[in-house]
């Protein structure tokens, strides 16, 4: 069907329906071991662990070739960076935020009480975390998107303390890129660390007592935030000392698409996700032949006017991108759900129909004038999202990530006695008898007890 010079390899599923290992198994996925990379960044969060700030200065020159002067941004760099932002490009994250927040302020949860029996209630109180690390990377892109969706959703949450890491830049005198800064400004966020890879993550799980301006830096709950297959590393070995949002892996978009989608949109849309990493993943999904032959004619005019050309192509061509022919939309579904891709696209007739079916994906991009790019930048939803299959057990970054459940128990006699039986029963059942002794003695007839002045009196001393 391709020619050689094709973008995208062919999966041809027609006329099969592979088990759901064996469908998983045949699908275009990146190669990330994150074992591997956590054996190689264990050294360094272990030294951060163990000597703090002077650990995350010595790495930072080792990896990002620079040693910041301070690891604690000044405010005054904040805000200079926040003054000398482009106009534009202020108003741009300020739009960002805006919806982030309303979206981000739909979804917070109210306490909610069940009365179980008369007297008896659980409540279900919901408490923000009280710190949290948040991490932006500052790699091969400055991404000050990053910093409103993962400060946002922490601040309507009502996280009292928010501590942003960032890469310190050779180009900027070992601070953080100015369009982070400001971003972080912006926003009201005064504690800003320059600090990046895996020695953030491990400076912001485990704190420092000094970060050499006299100050120390005291350790989050949570940290938050995507970044490459070494960040992801360091937060699996930092997972148990804090909480951590996802070990997020290159980024990727899956189109479940028909013959009536138009092939300079899929085209775009699948350059858009692999001009960001050479790891990245793009794939389509169609039941349409000739869909396949428009998109790559569109590639192929698309790719060369691309300023990130030789990226772009070595994802395109990477064996976690491709083609994936099926017989129908139905099959189409079975084979995304199975992908279960940070970013899915739905282009097809009765895309509303087709997008509520679908049970596994980051987020979901219903129709064909909602591109992934808008959900990374304007359309209210986050773009930190479940990499590599996780959507089928996690969720993308929201308010709910800073939030934790805690229940409320609240009997009375009446309700515990009613309760009485049940409890006492499962207590011996669980060979536990004493968690029975606990609800019957409230029961038992106990003899007055003396009142605290008595024996007072009684003491001899």
């Amino acid at each position: 069907m391709s020619s050689p010079a094709a973008f995208l390899a062919v999966t041809d599923l027609r006329g099969r329906r592979p088990a759901p290992a064996e469908l998983e198994a045949a699908l275009p996925r990146a190669e990330l071991d994150v074992e591997a990379a956590a054996q190689a960044v264990r050294p360094v969060v272990e030294d951060v662990a163990a000597r703090g700030a002077a650990a995350v200065l010595e790495a930072s020159e080792r990896f990002d070739g620079v040693r910041p002067p301070h690891l604690r941004v000044p405010p005054a760099e904040l805000q200079r960076a926040l003054d000398e932002l482009d106009p534009a490009v202020r108003e741009a994250l300020e739009t960002s935020a805006e919806r982030v927040r309303a979206v981000d302020s739909a979804h917070t949860r109210p306490s909610d009480a069940v009365q179980v029996v008369p007297g008896g209630t659980v409540t279900q109180r919901w408490v923000p975390m009280r710190r949290v690390g948040l991490y932006v990377p500052g790699g091969r892109a400055v991404l000050p998107s990053s910093v409103v969706m993962n400060v946002v959703p922490a601040q309507v949450a009502g996280v009292e303390q928010i501590v942003v890491a960032s890469p310190p830049q050779q180009e900027h005198g070992g601070l953080p890129h100015p369009t982070i800064l400001a971003a972080c400004a912006l926003l009201g966020v005064n504690e800003v660390i320059a600090a990046g890879g895996a020695q953030a993550i491990a400076l912001l799980a485990h704190g420092a007592e000094d970060l050499g301006d006299g100050a120390g830096l005291e350790r989050v709950d949570l940290v938050t935030g995507p970044g490459n297959v070494y960040v992801a590393a360091a937060k699996r070995l930092v997972r148990g000392v804090v909480g951590i949002d996802a070990e997020a892996g290159p980024t990727e978009i899956a189109i479940l698409a028909d013959g009536q989608a138009e092939a300079a949109f899929v085209a775009a849309d699948l350059i858009s996700q692999a001009e960001h990493d050479p790891l990245a993943a793009s794939v389509l999904v169609t039941d349409a032949a000739d869909l396949v032959e428009a998109v790559e004619r569109e590639l192929a005019a698309q790719v060369p006017q691309a300023p990130h050309r030789e990226r772009i192509e070595q994802a395109l061509r990477g064996p976690q991108s491709g083609v994936v022919l099926v017989d129908d939309v139905e099959q189409g579904l079975a084979v995304v759900n199975a992908y279960g891709a940070e970013h899915l696209e739905i282009q097809t007739a009765e895309a509303e129909d087709v997008a509520a079916r679908v049970t596994n994906a980051g987020a979901v991009f219903v129709g064909p004038y909602s591109p992934v790019s808008l959900g990374d930048y304007a359309a209210g939803s986050n773009h930190v999202l479940p990499t590599g299959g996780t959507s089928r057990f996690s969720s993308g970054l929201g308010v709910q990530t800073f939030l934790r459940g805690i229940h409320e128990i609240r009997y009375d006699k009446t309700a515990l006695e009613a309760s009485r039986g049940a409890a006492t029963v499962l207590a011996e059942a669980e060979g536990l008898p004493s968690h029975g002794r606990a609800v019957d003695v409230r029961f038992d007839k106990h003899p007055a007890r003396p009142s605290s002045r008595k024996a007072s009196l009684s003491t001899p001393f």
